[in-house]
């Protein structure tokens, strides 16, 4: 269990023509963090005339395509009658996507308002200019001007942040910058020390849903009036592969379960190996008690039979924990399966076995 995060108070930053009693909206999202807004959205019955949606197409994953990816946003979506419309299938066609009837017709129409929320692509000019520029409105998981980007929650786990919040801001086309828009209103909240990337998402989803519709509720009464960013800004680039690698002489054991909690949902954490290939760490914990014999450098490991976990020594003489492994190619295995795996490699050398 997590302990309870401390909610802080919301600033709302209120003056711009009054738009009619209700909107139509267009929503576009595609994943959890996405739906949770969007609960919250289609909750406020007294601000819009009609909500429609856009997400992505399901998708073939796996392996061979055995699998069917489905938005849930989009089966959200189905599950409360909403209309959904689907991002392009080509990617040449993104360039000159524009909105679905009735937005793209309605240039300009105070009672159009475009929300995004975790939709993960960057739209062109020709989608987002049927819309007046105050009512093209991005929910950001961030206090922004901090931590612009597409991994905000990730880098503000991986930096070991005592808080971060949510944002609602305009969205400006690309040329003027990306998540750089004026903002409507934010939240802070409180980051509990272990806090996981799923969770933190989960609570900054539901504040961000709430304070998107307290911020449309300013804009239907004509009291909004979204101010310029102020501060230093800082980014939050796509997780990769190179996010995810462990270096056992420079990160401490806390450095790297802190890294798990924040990236392991999309990029498992990967330890080379002395015969060039990498091996996938899962169920990572810091072990306070130092083990029965010496690890003498950063990288070594053994197999405590004990608790059936790979014991690794860190950085600044701090050690990990591992009970899954996952070998480049194969399926992940448990501790002692893979030590018998490395011992038979005879990459073992005095009960010890030593990460690059």
């Amino acid at each position: 269990m997590h302990p309870r995060p401390k909610w802080h108070s919301v600033r709302y930053y209120s003056v711009s023509p009054t738009v009619p009693q209700k909107v139509k909206i267009l929503f576009l999202g595609r994943d959890e963090f996405s739906c949770s807004v969007f609960k919250e959205l289609h909750g406020a019955e007294d601000l819009w005339e009609s909500i429609d949606i856009i997400t992505n197409r399901d998708e073939r994953v796996g392996r061979r395509g055995s699998l069917l990816s489905i938005s849930p946003l989009k089966t959200l979506g189905l599950s409360l009658d909403t209309p959904i419309h689907l991002v392009p299938r080509e990617r040449k066609d993104l360039k000159v996507w524009t909105p679905p009837a009735p937005f793209a017709e309605g240039a300009g129409a105070s009672n159009h308002l475009l929300v995004t929320a975790s939709f993960g692509r960057i739209l062109p000019f020709c989608f987002l200019e049927p819309f007046d520029p105050l009512r093209r409105i991005n929910v950001h998981p961030s206090l922004l001007p901090k931590y612009r980007g597409p991994a905000p929650i990730q880098h503000a786990i991986l930096n070991g942040e005592s808080e971060t919040g949510v944002s609602i801001i305009t969205m400006l086309k690309r040329s003027e910058g990306i998540d750089a828009g004026r903002v409507f209103a934010s939240t802070r909240v409180a980051m509990a020390p272990n806090v996981t990337y799923a969770d933190l998402r989960e609570t900054l989803a539901l504040q961000g849903g709430k304070v998107l519709v307290q911020a449309l509720r300013d804009i239907q009464a004509g009291k909004d009036n979204p101010v310029a960013q102020s501060g230093k800004a800082t980014s939050a680039p796509f997780i990769t592969f190179e996010d995810s690698l462990v270096d056992f002489k420079t990160m401490t054991a806390e450095s790297i379960l802190r890294r798990h909690r924040a990236i392991a949902h999309q990029r498992p954490l990967t330890a080379r190996t002395p015969n060039k290939s990498t091996v996938q760490l899962h169920e990572i914990s810091i072990l306070d008690s130092p083990p029965h014999f010496d690890l003498t450098r950063p990288g070594m490991a053994y197999w405590d039979r004990s608790a059936n976990q790979i014991v690794v020594r860190c950085a600044k003489h701090t050690i990990i924990a591992v009970r899954h492994l996952k070998p480049e190619g194969k399926a992940a295995v448990a501790a002692k399966d893979w030590w018998n795996g490395v011992r038979g490699l005879q990459l073992v050398e005095d009960h010890r076995y030593q990460f690059v």
